[in-house]
């Protein structure tokens, strides 16, 4: 992406940008290479900050979004990825799970995903 930073209201997550990760599975191998300590920090940095981020959001067409709107966009889905580590797990992943196995699976037909 050419835009390396935020949209200005959220400049204060700027430092959490290496969490702004395209893809579900470079979101788990974030999490699981990552202390629960700065798992926690992003965690209580976003978890504060999402009712902001959700309304910012809503602004802005999912399609296709200005870049600095796709960064904030991807720090809200990577908040959503490592949410079960702090609140369930107390680590990066649940116990004897290798969160790089799993693959993503688009659980609606093509037909119905241009319907949505």
């Amino acid at each position: 992406m050419a835009e390396s930073s935020l949209p200005d209201a959220f400049f204060d997550l700027n430092p959490y940008l290496e969490w702004a990760l395209p893809s579900e599975h470079a979101r788990r191998a974030k999490r699981a290479s990552t202390s629960m300590s700065e798992i926690r920090a992003f965690y209580d940095a976003m978890l504060e900050r999402m009712e902001a981020v959700l309304s910012f959001l809503e602004k802005y067409p999912a399609d296709d979004p200005p870049a600095d709107v796709e960064l904030l966009f991807l720090l809200a889905t990577a908040l959503a990825e490592i949410a079960p580590a702090v609140e369930m797990y107390g680590e990066q992943t649940a116990d004897g799970m290798d969160v790089l196995r799993l693959k993503p699976v688009d659980i609606y037909p093509q037909r119905l995903s241009r319907e949505l």
